[in-house]
């Protein structure tokens, strides 16, 4: 990066957004958030500025919003965009699958249009691993079989499709589709992390709201697959690592065209009880939990194969597990009702 450049991020004030802001000003980029708060909070952007000592420009607005859009593109000398904004969770998909091909769609494609209007020609977009096929070989490869199983990673898959023929059609283009896996974590200084609406979907947040005593126990759904200790084994990633892998993946478009697909993991599996035994490590006490029965749809095992993103990015995983934990609680524990209202 030869001069400082301006990043719009669209979901900056959610989980990932907000820690992505960090790592973009910690390495030099100006950054720009817009976001409707559906699923963040402006603190998030406020304390993801103090983190970095920096400022960054803030827009409450609906990304599906053109002509708000295009007012973002005409105040600021965007350079590129990494794009968060939409609807997350796959339970509230299957209950509810009209609204997430509405609003991950709309916005998506309006975020695509304003760009090519306005002469962007960087995109990293924040897929999932929940594009694989259950059928698809573990570790899971980017060339791997796709076969999304709920809407939410339905809409995942069509957003790459639409951004890929957009790069087909735009030789000057360059995405990058960016599949991950499971963050947790929050940043070391507990000033930004999680901050579910309601019961979580996801383990860890689940763990450590009954840590802090806000739940009273942990569903654990199955304890008869087909693995070491009988629970599901998933690839938990750092937040703070991810947001590294969004840089480096920024980093390289600057660097080439075309469209391109990258996991990010960490490689390593760690099953529901282990994450409950290195959160009772970081927490000091036992966590009350219930085995009941399996959830529909869930796979015994979900790992990347992360060997691309080592190799063109030069990025890969550093924290642990038990960092993971150690920083999750350190967030929990002094924000146990997440950011002000």
């Amino acid at each position: 990066m030869t001069q400082m450049e301006t990043i719009l991020v669209t979901g900056g004030a959610g989980y990932i957004g907000s820690h992505t802001c960090v790592a973009l000003l910690e390495a030099g980029y100006d950054v720009v958030v817009v976001d409707n708060l559906s699923n963040g909070s402006e603190h998030a952007v406020t304390e993801a500025a103090a983190i970095a000592g920096r400022s960054i420009a803030f827009h409450c607005l609906d990304v599906a919003d053109a002509e708000a859009l295009d007012a973002v593109f005409g105040a600021h000398p965007i350079d590129g965009v990494i794009h968060f904004a939409g609807l997350k969770a796959v339970g509230e998909s299957v209950a509810d699958p009209l609204r997430y091909f509405r609003v991950n769609l709309d916005t998506s494609l309006t975020l695509a249009e304003r760009m090519a209007a306005h002469g962007v020609k960087r995109l990293v977009f924040s897929s999932s691993a929940t594009v694989y096929s259950p059928a698809a070989s573990v570790p899971l490869h980017e060339d791997g079989a796709i076969g999304p199983t709920n809407p939410y990673g339905d809409t995942k898959e069509m957003i790459e499709r639409i951004l890929t023929a957009a790069g087909h059609a735009d030789p000057e283009l360059a995405v990058a589709l960016l599949r991950y896996f499971n963050p947790v974590g929050a940043h070391e200084s507990g000033r930004i992390g999680e901050d579910p609406a309601g019961i979580p979907n996801n383990l860890m947040p689940f763990i450590m709201q009954v840590a802090v005593g806000k739940l009273a126990e942990l569903s654990v759904y199955g304890d008869d697959y087909d693995t070491p200790d009988g629970t599901c084994i998933r690839d938990y990633i750092h937040v703070v690592d991810l947001a590294r892998g969004h840089v480096a993946a920024l980093r390289h478009l600057a660097e080439t065209q075309g469209v391109h697909t990258w996991n990010l993991g960490t490689g390593r599996g760690t099953s529901v009880f282990e994450m409950i035994a290195a959160v009772e490590r970081a927490v000091g006490y036992p966590i009350r939990r219930r085995v009941v029965g399996r959830r529909a749809g869930d796979q015994p095992v979900s790992c990347a194969d992360v060997s691309r993103a080592e190799r063109d990015l030069g990025w890969r995983a550093e924290r642990t597990v038990d960092n993971m934990c150690s920083d999750h609680w350190h967030w929990q524990r002094t924000h146990p009702d997440g950011f002000p209202d």
